[in-house]
């Protein structure tokens, strides 16, 4: 039985078309080719070549290419104003406060973004725990210990969670530890995807038996 809805953040509980992590992307490319001294795409293209290694552009400069100031990279990649367009969702709030369950956040972003986040789109009151990056020991999903972290603090065993994200390999990530995962695919990106998808927030109730 489902007891708990672990949520990602950025393009999950906000639309995608939003634009906010097209923005991140395209900061982190630039830090990234700053950091290396090289073009934005080549620093992408060697980044997306270990993404299989490292869940995280972070991990990636972290654990190859010798990244120590994990600060000035977050406030490069997350700006104050980085979502001064995203509007409040009273929609959202109104249907997380119909499921009685609890609910939780993890996200690859440091704590202020989800904050920001949250607040702007008037939710975070109902989300008591928040795991993010830091939180993870700078290690991001689908990391095994990132969802196993998440569940010992939330005391519950990975069948009792259902995990949202809207990354197939996040997803497929958390349901090989033995949870239920379903793919937020908002756009019909991931029509092949295998494990259960959906469109829509509201299409969650029928996955929380």
């Amino acid at each position: 039985m489902i007891r708990c809805l672990l949520f990602d953040l950025d393009n999950t509980l906000y639309s995608c078309r939003h634009g906010l992590e097209d923005n991140v992307r395209q900061r982190m490319q630039e830090f990234s080719a700053a950091f290396l001294g090289v073009s934005p795409e080549e620093a992408w293209r060697e980044r997306m070549a270990k993404a299989r290694r490292y869940g995280t552009n972070l991990e990636w400069l972290m654990g190859e290419k010798g990244l120590i100031d994990v600060e000035s990279y977050f406030a490069a990649i997350h700006p104050p104003n980085e979502a001064d367009g995203l509007p409040p969702d009273p929609a959202l709030r109104s249907f997380l406060e119909s499921i009685p369950l609890s609910k939780a956040i993890l996200t690859n972003a440091p704590r202020e973004h989800a904050d920001l986040i949250l607040g702007k789109l008037g939710v975070a009151d109902i989300f008591p725990h928040i795991f993010d990056i830091r939180r993870c020991g700078f290690k991001g999903k689908p990391r095994a210990e990132v969802f196993t972290h998440a569940l010992n603090v939330l005391a519950r065993r990975a069948d009792e969670v259902l995990f949202i994200d809207d990354t197939p390999r996040y997803v497929d990530g958390f349901i090989a530890l033995g949870g239920r995962g379903v793919l937020f695919d908002e756009t019909g990106a991931h029509n092949d995807y295998a494990n259960p998808r959906i469109s829509t927030l509201e299409e969650l109730r029928a996955y929380l038996n």
